[in-house]
């Protein structure tokens, strides 16, 4: 009598095949990782504790640059800008995206071509939409102050003067709305439709609706839509660097485009390796505090039962 089954030796050696495809089809990725992005943080960060013009060798100081991030009024002004344009955008961008997802979620005709129009500004270059939003804050002839002289109002000359460069580059960094508004779609999308009938049934109106159930359904959303924006908000630097170079008199000068200035402009490559790990750091501790508060006001499938026991 024959048997069919497969010999131990024989499995293990498909296994072991197997395991050596998966190495090879994860190689790629993995070699990006170290290239392009561990290697050149381990690089930073010896650079940060160096003093490097990337015309001689790096001479090795220690601390001394941390040391005098501490003193640098400059580095500190940066840092107020930073923190007024990110607590400005991140929740102006997250209420308007989620109006606009629940408008969005509407079943009418045509939602396709709305959809398609609000993200379409998501996929144009920074760099375009900075250049446009330049020529629409013009002084002189820019649309923003001809719509503002029709009703009699004298505009300022919006990205020359100090009061009113730094609202102006916030209002041009809302135009990046549509991939927040489109994860509030998908997120919308996946709200039970029972729950919403219920609520009909015992007479909760549209707004109860949107309180009591939509924002706690959507709060897991809201959640990863303020952790990408308080990081993407620290790490602006096209709109900045077209629109105003950080001026006049330094009031747009966003964290990124003052470490840009030691690296490239002033040659103070480890200085500006120093920016960018206090930067980092201040990300991490950023992004800490807000999965710290994760279980006061995210709605989590099994916490209440979790919490209850």
């Amino acid at each position: 009598m024959t048997t069919t089954s497969t010999p131990p030796r024989r499995r293990l050696s498909m296994r072991r095949r197997e395991a050596i495809a998966c190495y090879i089809f994860m190689a790629p990725a993995i070699l990006g990782l170290l290239l392009f992005a561990i290697g050149p943080m381990i690089a930073s960060l010896l650079l940060s504790f160096t003093e490097y013009d990337m015309l001689s060798a790096p001479q090795w100081v220690g601390l001394a640059n941390f040391q005098a991030l501490i003193g640098d009024e400059l580095f500190h002004k940066s840092l107020r800008v930073t923190a007024v344009y990110s607590l400005v955008t991140v929740p102006t961008i997250l209420v308007i995206s989620f109006i606009l997802a629940n408008l969005l979620n509407q079943k009418i005709r045509g939602i396709s071509f709305f959809r398609s129009v609000y993200y379409l500004p998501t996929v144009i270059s920074g760099v375009a939409v900075a250049m446009l939003w330049r020529w629409m804050f013009n002084g002189e002839y820019g649309l923003v102050n001809t719509l503002l002289d029709k009703i009699g109002i004298d505009g300022p000359n919006w990205f020359q003067d100090e009061s009113w460069a730094l609202p102006a580059l916030i209002v041009t960094s809302l135009w990046t709305f549509g991939s927040t508004t489109l994860i509030y779609l998908a997120g919308l999308q996946g709200v039970p439709n029972e729950i919403y009938e219920a609520a009909q049934v015992d007479g909760a109106s549209r707004l109860r609706q949107h309180l009591h159930i939509t924002m706690p359904m959507v709060s897991n959303v809201t959640f990863f839509n303020l952790v990408m924006g308080v990081i993407g908000s620290l790490q602006v630097f096209a709109e900045p660097f077209v629109l105003t170079g950080g001026g006049p008199n330094n009031s747009t000068l966003l964290l990124p485009l003052y470490l840009y200035r030691n690296a490239f402009e002033y040659l103070k490559m480890g200085y500006a390796s120093a920016i960018a790990w206090a930067s980092f750091l201040i990300v991490l501790a950023l992004t800490l505090l807000v999965f710290k508060s994760l279980p006061y006001w995210v709605h989590l499938e099994g916490s209440t039962e979790e919490r209850n026991r």
